[in-house]
C-alpha cells in the first residue's frame, strides 16, 4: 500500500454539489470549501484540558494537538529584594519632574532579577512558555484525481468539526471532537462503501521526547520539558488508539496502519504531571474508559455535556437573507464591506466567543488553568509572548464575557489563579516596596511569577488591583456571599499594598502610586524627552478608587466591621477623582497633561473607568461621558485586534451602537499579515475566526464577544438596561439567557429597534429598575 505525502490539491477540487450539504448548516456553523493551508485556517476544538485543530487535508492531514498545562520552565523567585531601597530616590526624581532619570533608575533597580520573560521568548528560560503538544499526522489511501463535494466545517452548537468529500464515487466523512464527557479527542471516519478506509497515523513532536513506542495497537509518547535551569521539569504523556470495524491493523514502528476498514475511531489522550498525577497512568485510564464505547454513545454523551453549558444563551439577529450557505472566509469579506447584510455573522461571532470560553478551560477540573494568550491552542514550541498571561489587559479581557454570557463558572479557574498569585505576590510586595499585602505586575505564568518585567515602559505597571475587579464582578453576578467571604482576604491584601505605597503628590495633594506607568504608553516631557514612568497614571487612580470602594462594600455586606475599612474610608477622599478632564476636553491619561507620543496608541488605559469599571456613564455624568467620547475620537478606531475589541465595549458603554458595530466590522476585517505588529497593521480576524493581533491572540475574540453582549444588555449603573447600544442594522431580534448583575437572567425580543417583550428571572420578591428605551420601569420578580 502506498501512502501519498501531503501535496497541494486545491486545483483538483471540483466543488460541484455545495447545495447538497446546505441542510446541515445553521447559524452556528463555520465552513470552508477547501482544506486549510495554514494554521489560522484550521478549526479549534477543545474541552478545556486538551485541544485539536484539524486541517481537513484529503490525502494527508495534520491535527495540531494541545494540552492546557503544557508549560516549560519552573517555579523561581525573580524578585529583586533590594529594589525597595530605590523607591524613595525614584519618587524624589518624579516629584522633581525628572521622569527620565527616574525611569533609568527603575530600569536599573526596579525590574526583575534574572531573565524574566526573556522578552517573550522564554521557552528555555525559567519563566517558560506555553507550548504545542504535538501533531497527529495521517496519510490516507484516497484517489486524489477525482475529488468533489469537498467541505470542512465546525459547528459550535455541538462542538464538532467535519471533513467530507467524494472520491471516485465513495463518500468519505471524518468527524472530530474533544469529548466534554470523557477527556479524549476523537476522530471518527466513515465511508459509503465498505473496506474503503485505509490510513497510516503517527504522533509527532519536534523536541523533548523521551520515548515513542507502538505496542498492542497503541502509540505511547512520553516526554519532559526543560525547567530553564539546565534540567527537566514538566513531564507529559499521550496515547493514540484505533478501534475499527473490518480491516486490519498493523504498524511499522512509527505509524499505526489500518487497511480496508469499514469504519474507524481514532482516540487521543494527553496529560502532564502539572496536576500532581502521573501522566502516563492518566492517559492510560482515559483511553481505557472509552475504547470499548460505541462512537454513537461517546458522541451523544459529548453533545449532552456540552449542551448544558452552551445552550444557556441563544441569540438571533434577523437578516433579510441568510448567509449560512456562504463559506466563512467569504462572509468575513462581505461583512467588512457591509456588516448590515450579515447580522448572522455577528451572532455567530458572539457565540464563537462563548464556544472558545467553554473549550479553553475546564472549571470542573480540580487544578484547571484559565485560557492563556492563545486559549489552549498553539502550533509552535515558542508561542508568541510565551503564550502566557499578560495582566495589563489581556488575561482580563479573556474573562470579560463569561458572566454576562451565562458562563459564570468559567471565571473560576482565573479566580483560582489570582488567589495563588496573591501568595507569591506577598514576596513581591516586600521586595519592591517593603509593603504588606500583595502585588503582581504585568505578566504571570503557571508557576506563579509575580515580579515586574524586564523593562520599565511595560513591565512596571501593577495588576493586582485590576485582578480584584474580577473577584468583585463574580460576586456581583452570582451574589454568593460565601464566595465573597473567601476572597475578602485577597481583596484586602491588594488594598493593604496600595494603602502602604501611596504617596502625596505635592502639586495636587492627592495620594497616588509611584512609580508606575500607563500601560505601554509614553509621553513627552516639557524638555522634549520621552518617558513612561510617572506618578499616579489615571488607570491606577481609577483602579485604587474602585478597589477601595468594593472592599468597603464587601465589609458592609459581610458585616465584618474591619478596622482597616475605617482607614480606607478616610483615605478615599484623598484619591484622585476617576476622571480629570484635560484642556482638550478629553480624559487626562496622566496627573500632568502631557503630550502623547502616540495619540492613537493601542492601549486606552485611562478609560478603565468606562470599561470594565463603572465610573463613566451617560446616565451618571454627561461631562465625563463626553470627555470619554472625545478621547476615543482622538484615539481612533484602528488598533491591534484586542484594542478594537475594547473599543467595541467603550462605545457600547457610551450607548452608541452604530459606532460599536463599526468597530466590530473592523475587528472582523480579513487578516492576512501574521508578523507581530503593534500599530494595527494586519489586525482583524483570520479565516477560522481567530483574532489577529497579529499574530493570533484570543483576547480579541473574547473581548469582541463581550462587546456584542454589552450592546444588548448592561447592568453596571444601578439598573438593568435593555438594548443600550443597539445598532440600526440589528432592528429585529431575540436573545435568551443573558445575565445581569444581581444574578438575574434576561430574555427579550425586539422589533424595529424596540423591545416588545422581556422576562427577567432571579431572586424572588425583588423589584428591579429597568431602563427600556428612554423610560425607567419597575419589574417585580414573583
Amino acid at each position: 500500500m502506498k501512502f501519498t505525502t501531503k501535496s497541494t490539491l486545491l486545483a483538483l477540487l471540483s466543488i460541484t454539489s455545495l447545495q447538497a450539504y446546505a441542510q446541515k448548516r445553521d447559524g452556528l456553523t463555520m465552513w470552508y470549501d477547501k482544506p486549510a493551508t495554514r494554521w489560522e485556517e484550521t478549526l479549534p476544538l477543545g474541552n478545556g484540558l486538551i485541544g485539536m485543530m484539524p486541517d481537513g487535508g484529503i490525502m494527508s492531514e495534520s491535527l495540531v494537538l494541545n494540552e492546557i498545562s503544557m508549560w516549560s520552565g519552573s517555579a523561581e523567585d525573580p524578585n529583586n529584594y533590594d529594589a525597595y531601597k530605590s523607591v524613595s530616590e525614584i519618587q524624589k526624581l518624579l516629584i522633581a519632574g525628572k521622569n527620565k532619570e527616574a525611569e533609568d533608575l527603575v530600569n536599573k533597580n526596579f525590574v526583575c532579577n534574572g531573565q524574566g520573560s526573556a522578552f517573550g521568548a522564554g521557552a528555555n528560560a525559567p519563566y517558560g512558555c506555553y507550548q504545542n503538544f504535538g501533531f497527529l499526522k495521517f496519510n490516507f489511501e484516497v484517489d486524489a484525481q477525482h475529488i468533489s463535494n469537498y467541505e470542512r466545517s465546525l459547528n459550535i452548537g455541538n462542538a464538532t468539526a467535519h471533513t467530507s468529500f467524494t472520491s471516485s464515487g465513495v463518500d468519505y466523512k471524518r468527524t472530530y471532537y474533544t469529548s466534554f464527557d470523557q477527556n479524549v479527542g476523537v476522530i471518527h471516519l466513515t465511508a459509503s462503501q465498505k473496506k474503503s478506509i485505509s490510513f497510516a497515523v503517527a504522533l509527532e513532536r519536534s523536541e523533548n521526547i523521551d520515548s515513542y513506542e507502538i505496542k498492542n495497537g497503541e502509540i505511547v509518547l512520553l516526554g519532559s520539558l526543560p525547567d530553564g535551569k539546565g534540567s527537566k521539569n514538566l513531564q507529559f504523556a499521550s496515547k493514540v488508539k484505533i478501534s475499527f470495524k473490518g480491516g486490519r491493523l498493523t504498524d511499522n514502528g512509527k505509524q499505526l496502519i489500518l487497511t480496508g476498514a469499514d469504519e474507524a475511531t481514532v482516540l487521543f489522550a494527553a496529560s502532564t504531571n502539572y496536576y500532581g498525577t502521573d501522566p502516563q497512568t492518566v492517559v492510560g485510564k482515559d483511553i481505557l474508559a472509552v475504547e470499548k464505547t460505541a462512537n454513537s454513545t461517546l458522541y451523544s454523551n459529548h453533545k449532552k455535556a456540552y449542551a448544558k453549558k452552551f445552550d444557556r444563551v441563544t441569540l438571533n439577529i434577523a437578516d433579510h437573507q441568510l448567509k449560512v450557505d456562504t463559506p466563512t472566509p467569504q462572509r468575513l469579506h462581505q461583512f467588512f464591506e457591509n456588516p448590515a447584510l450579515d447580522n448572522g455573522l455577528a451572532a455567530l461571532y458572539f457565540q464563537f466567543g462563548r464556544y472558545l470560553s467553554i473549550s479553553s478551560t475546564a472549571p470542573d477540573h480540580k487544578n484547571a488553568l484559565p485560557p492563556n494568550l492563545q486559549g489552549l491552542w498553539a502550533h509552535q514550541i515558542q508561542t508568541p509572548w510565551n503564550g502566557d498571561y499578560h495582566l495589563n489587559i489581556n488575561a482580563q479581557m479573556n474573562h470579560w464575557g463569561v458572566e454576562v454570557s451565562n458562563l459564570s463558572e468559567y471565571h473560576k479557574p482565573f479566580i483560582a489563579m489570582i488567589k495563588r498569585i496573591a501568595k507569591t505576590g506577598e514576596k513581591t510586595a516586600k521586595a519592591y516596596y517593603n509593603a504588606p499585602g500583595w502585588v503582581v505586575y504585568m505578566m504571570t505564568n503557571v508557576w506563579g511569577y509575580s515580579a515586574p518585567g524586564e523593562n520599565a515602559s511595560w513591565g512596571s505597571s501593577t495588576a493586582s488591583g485590576w485582578l480584584c475587579n474580577h473577584l468583585w464582578e463574580h460576586y456581583l453576578f452570582t451574589q454568593d456571599k460565601a464566595y465573597l467571604k473567601e476572597v475578602y482576604p485577597v481583596l484586602k491584601g491588594a488594598a493593604e499594598f496600595y494603602d502602604y505605597i501611596l504617596v502625596k503628590d505635592p502639586e495636587t495633594g492627592w495620594l497616588v502610586t509611584s512609580p508606575s506607568v500607563s500601560p505601554e504608553n509614553g509621553f513627552r516631557l516639557p524638555n522634549g524627552e520621552v518617558a513612561s514612568v510617572v506618578m499616579g497614571p489615571t488607570i491606577d487612580n481609577q483602579i485604587v478608587r474602585e478597589l477601595y470602594g468594593n472592599l468597603i462594600q464587601a465589609d458592609s455586606l459581610l458585616q465584618m466591621n474591619d478596622p482597616f475599612i475605617h482607614k480606607l474610608k478616610e483615605k478615599l477622599s484623598q484619591i484622585p477623582p476617576a476622571v480629570v478632564v484635560s484642556k482638550s476636553g478629553r480624559v487626562q491619561e496622566w496627573l500632568a497633561d502631557y503630550e502623547e507620543v502616540e495619540p492613537q496608541h493601542r492601549h486606552v488605559s485611562h478609560l478603565y473607568g468606562l470599561y470594565p469599571a463603572n465610573f463613566i456613564s451617560p446616565q451618571k455624568d454627561k461631562s465625563w461621558a463626553d470627555a470619554a467620547r472625545k478621547t476615543l475620537e482622538v484615539r481612533g478606531d484602528q488598533g491591534t485586534g484586542w484594542s478594537r475589541a475594547w473599543k467595541i465595549l467603550f462605545w457600547a458603554r457610551l450607548q452608541d451602537g452604530d459606532h460599536s458595530l463599526e468597530i466590530l466590522r473592523q475587528l472582523l476585517k480579513p487578516a492576512f499579515v501574521n508578523e507581530t505588529t503593534y500599530q494595527g497593521v494586519g489586525a482583524g480576524t483570520y479565516p477560522n475566526l481567530f483574532c489577529a493581533h497579529p499574530p493570533f491572540q484570543i483576547d480579541g475574540n473574547f473581548g469582541g464577544s463581550a462587546g456584542i453582549a454589552e450592546m444588548l444588555l448592561q447592568s453596571h449603573a444601578g439598573f438593568i438596561h435593555l438594548l443600550p447600544a443597539l445598532p440600526k442594522a440589528w432592528k429585529d431580534g431575540a436573545v435568551k439567557g443573558l445575565k445581569a448583575r444581581g444574578n438575574y437572567t434576561v430574555d427579550m425580543t425586539w422589533k424595529d429597534g424596540k423591545v416588545i417583550h422581556y422576562e427577567i428571572a432571579g431572586p424572588k420578591n425583588t423589584v428591579l429598575k429597568v431602563l427600556n428605551g428612554s423610560e425607567y420601569q419597575n419589574y417585580t420578580i414573583k
